[in-house]
């Protein structure tokens, strides 16, 4: 990367291929989620992007599930920006979001620990939410949530991740 700092923004619409591009690799090695491009639309509004000389170079979401709890998605920094700080500079900004919405809870589904627990969060087993809460997530069509609870239909997509859970 140059010697000039990432622009983190709100995403656009017209990020989405920039976003899915960053992605790709990481789904290819089973990392990130693999989503069809209609869901990244449905969901421009919990992303933001590092965009540096026009091109992103970063993304992250924060998706919120209920109302003391979100989950941050989708985070993914090119591999020129890797250890430059850029992923926690985008997380910090997800986590501000969060705040600023009133959300107490962020829970990640993560190979990257060591990542993660640097930036306060810690590893949890079980569920994060009661059971009342629990039963009304799983009304939810949204994969991401079935993979919070950790339903079977989806343990292909969270073999070997980490359940994670951060309180502000």
């Amino acid at each position: 990367m140059t010697g000039q700092a990432p622009v983190i923004r709100r995403a656009r619409t017209a990020d989405i291929r920039g976003i899915r591009a960053l992605v790709a690799p990481l789904a290819e090695q089973r990392v990130l989620v693999a989503k069809e491009a209609v869901t990244y639309y449905e969901n421009v509004p919990d992303f933001v992007v590092a965009e540096l000389d026009g091109r992103l170079v970063g993304c992250g979401a924060l998706h919120v599930m209920w109302e003391d709890l979100a989950e941050i998605r989708t985070l993914a920094v090119a591999p020129e920006a890797l250890g430059s700080g850029l992923g926690g500079r985008i997380l910090e900004t997800l986590v501000g979001e969060a705040r600023a919405l009133g959300v107490q809870r962020l829970f990640c589904l993560t190979f990257e620990t060591r990542f993660f627990e640097r930036h306060g969060f810690k590893e949890i087993e079980g569920q994060a939410v009661s059971g009342e809460v629990y039963a009304e997530l799983l009304r939810s069509y949204d994969e991401g949530v079935a993979e919070f609870l950790d339903l079977e239909r989806v343990k292909p997509n969270t073999l070997g991740n980490h359940r994670m859970l951060r309180t502000l």
